[in-house]
């Protein structure tokens, strides 16, 4: 699981948000690849509407948060 700054990073103002970057933080994280968590980290500088659309499939996220979008979803 993430620790440090990263995990009150991941800590949004919306609470669906909220649980699904948890669970992806506890589930995925510590398994990916370099890779996919700088892009997990660079999603977190992104606003919360925007990743909640992306997440949701309501918007096409940046081909740099693709995998990581989708790796949300799975552990949605």
């Amino acid at each position: 699981m993430t620790a440090g700054p990263l995990r009150w990073r991941q800590r949004r103002g919306m609470k669906e948000l909220d649980v699904l970057l948890e669970r992806y933080a506890v589930r995925r994280y510590d398994a990916a690849d370099t890779a996919e968590r700088g892009a997990f980290e660079r999603l977190l500088e992104r606003e919360d509407p925007e990743i909640l659309l992306w997440v949701l499939g309501q918007a096409a996220p940046p081909a740099e948060f693709e995998d990581v979008v989708a790796q949300l979803r799975r552990h949605d």
